[in-house]
Parts: structure tokens; C-alpha cells; sequence
């Protein structure tokens, strides 16, 4: 399992997300722990006519592949709003249940986990973060 979970591209990946990356003056902050495993994410934002403007995600206590899905989450987030978010989302759990056949843009790398159910929510933790963020900064 951790040969093929474990690319070389999703540890690539990683080390661009992890770390306590935090905005000085965020306009939202949320926290979202996965209850899976206990991955904890921490999503800042600033916004500019409702849509993302400045982004931060502190990753750093945050498994592999949470950390991961953080740096892809981050480089993507700038410009979108809560409705690009939230179709982010969905795309991204519909391609690691199995139902969509793509992955949204940035996120081809997690295709090994689609067969490890249990790691989805970790993977889709940045996104929820960014979610509620968005919401509080609103």
C-alpha cells in the first residue's frame, strides 16, 4: 500500500505543504480535523469581492497525504470563490469514490487512493477547511 499511496509526486507534494502557514490578518479562519485520523488543518483567507484574495494553510499536523492535498489546495484556491470551492469538492470526492472519471485540476496524483477509502477525508480535509474559512470571511 505505501509504495503506490505513497508516489513520489504526493511526497513532493507534501513537502511544499507542510508547515504552520498562516496569514497575518486573515478576514476567515476555520480548523478542521479529520476524524478519521486526526489530520488537523487550519485555513486562512482574505477576500476581495467574494472571492479568495490571499490564502494560507498551517498543514503541520496534518498526515501525508492531508498535507499533500494542502499544497495543491493552496496553489488553486487564489481567485476562486465559495462556489468554485465547493465544485472542487465534489469532483475531487467523486473522482476518489470511483464515480468521476477525472480529477479536478492539480489533484491526478491522489489517483492510488481511490482504493483506500479511509484516507479520502484527509485528502479532502483542505478543501472543507478552505470552505468554512471562505463562509467566516463572508
Amino acid at each position: 500500500m505505501a509504495d503506490t499511496l505513497y508516489s513520489a509526486a504526493i511526497l513532493r507534494l507534501k513537502l511544499a505543504g507542510e508547515g504552520a502557514h498562516r496569514l497575518a490578518a486573515p478576514g476567515g479562519s476555520a480548523t478542521r480535523v479529520s476524524p478519521v485520523c486526526g489530520s488537523k488543518i487550519i485555513a486562512d483567507v482574505t477576500l476581495a469581492d467574494g472571492h479568495i484574495a490571499a490564502v494560507a494553510l498551517d498543514a503541520a499536523k496534518a498526515c501525508t497525504l492531508g498535507q499533500a492535498s494542502a499544497a495543491v489546495a493552496a496553489e488553486r484556491a487564489l481567485g476562486a470563490d465559495a462556489d468554485a470551492l465547493a465544485a472542487t469538492r465534489r469532483a475531487l470526492a467523486e473522482f476518489l469514490a470511483g464515480t468521476g472519471e477525472t480529477a479536478p485540476d492539480g489533484w491526478a496524483a491522489f489517483a492510488p487512493a481511490r482504493a483506500h477509502r479511509a484516507r479520502h477525508a484527509s485528502i479532502l480535509l483542505p478543501l472543507d477547511a478552505l470552505m468554512a474559512a471562505v463562509e467566516a470571511a463572508g
